[in-house]
Formats: structure tokens, C-alpha cells, sequence
């Protein structure tokens, strides 16, 4: 069973690369994939993935398991989602209308959404039908490197989030969130800072 599943990793791991190649996407060394992601980028935008990321797509090798394949997707020419060195992404949804940019070592938790548009225009009128990124508008995402992003938490557009923070899972991230910060809620809100970057963060 083992020699099974190594294989059925194997073969999903080089499908899905030469799936991202297909699609235009740029990756580092030593990427690893457990599943296929999904993988959409529009024309004249950029993905670019860095060295040593692990991207889970398969519930069976993570404990959480995940809801869906990792998704990562650009919905504007000209839109950029980069995704640093050393960052493990399980079943995320990544879009960008504008800019997601995700820092080196970050850790994103089962079923995080990260998203710089609303998708839908918030004005009543036709909403169902208004849905195109260029009309209703975006802002970009910065995430700094070595942040901790907790399950089913969703980080809305316009945040930037400081180097070392920890975002609790299941918060909606609406605001920006300082270095060392420990954030949690809906929306999210400050509890405190990491001991280790308090002093930095004051």
C-alpha cells in the first residue's frame, strides 16, 4: 500500500508540473506537490512560485484533510501572485485581480482564502451579473515572510500582514495586522504580540 501511494504521488507530483509549465506558470527547485492544484492565470499576468514550496491538494496527506485542490489563479492581464521560498499552502484559494504577494516561509492552514477583490460589486443593483474585477475594483495583499495563517481563515483585499504573525483559524482578515502580532476573530482583532517580538513590534 505504501509503494502505491508513493507512486500515486509520483505520478499526480510530475502531472501537475508540467500542468503549471502548460499554463506559464514559473517555479522554483524542489517544489512539491501532493495532488494537482488548480491553476489558472490570465493573459499577460504572472505567477511565480519559489524554491522548496509544498502545495497540498489531497486531503490523504495532510491531517485536516483539505476541502479542495490548492487554487491559485490570476483574473486580470497585467495581475501578479507571487508565492516566496519555503511556503506550505493545503487546499488554499489564492486570487489575484492585482497583487497577492505571500513572503518566504510562510505557513497557510487548511482551507485559507487570500483574495484582492470582492468579486462581486457590493452596490444592490445587478449584483449577481457584476462580477468582472476591473469593474468593481481591487487592492493589493502583502503578507510578510514566516506568517502562520490558521485554518479556513480569509484574508480580504487591501491587508498587509507583518513578518512573524499569526493569523487564528476561521478569522476574516479585513485590516492591516503588525509584525509579531497575534490576530483572531471575525473580523480579525490584535490579542497579543509573540514574546519573542514584542519589544520589535513597540
Amino acid at each position: 500500500m505504501r509503494i502505491w501511494r508513493r507512486l500515486n504521488l509520483a505520478a499526480s507530483s510530475a502531472v501537475g508540473k508540467v500542468s503549471l509549465r502548460l499554463e506559464g506558470i514559473t517555479f522554483g527547485e524542489r517544489l512539491l506537490l501532493y495532488g494537482i492544484p488548480i491553476v489558472s492565470r490570465a493573459t499577460e499576468s504572472r505567477i511565480v512560485i519559489g524554491r522548496d514550496v509544498v502545495l497540498v491538494s489531497d486531503g490523504r496527506y495532510t491531517a485536516l484533510g483539505v476541502n479542495h485542490p490548492v487554487v491559485l489563479r490570476t483574473l486580470l492581464p497585467g495581475a501578479e501572485l507571487v508565492v516566496g521560498d519555503e511556503v506550505g499552502v493545503s487546499g488554499g484559494s489564492i486570487c489575484a485581480a492585482r497583487r497577492v504577494k505571500i513572503g518566504a516561509r510562510c505557513l497557510l492552514g487548511a482551507n485559507v482564502t487570500i483574495a484582492d477583490t470582492d468579486f462581486h460589486a457590493l452596490a444592490p443593483a445587478n449584483r449577481r451579473y457584476a462580477s468582472d474585477p476591473a469593474q468593481i475594483g481591487s487592492e493589493p495583499i502583502e503578507i510578510g515572510e514566516n506568517v502562520f495563517i490558521g485554518a479556513n481563515a480569509t484574508i480580504l483585499k487591501g491587508v498587509t500582514i507583518g513578518r512573524n504573525a499569526v493569523i487564528g483559524a476561521g478569522s476574516v482578515v479585513t485590516r492591516d495586522v503588525p509584525a509579531h502580532a497575534i490576530v483572531a476573530g471575525c473580523p480579525a482583532r490584535l490579542l497579543r504580540f509573540a514574546q519573542d517580538g514584542a519589544s520589535a513590534a513597540r
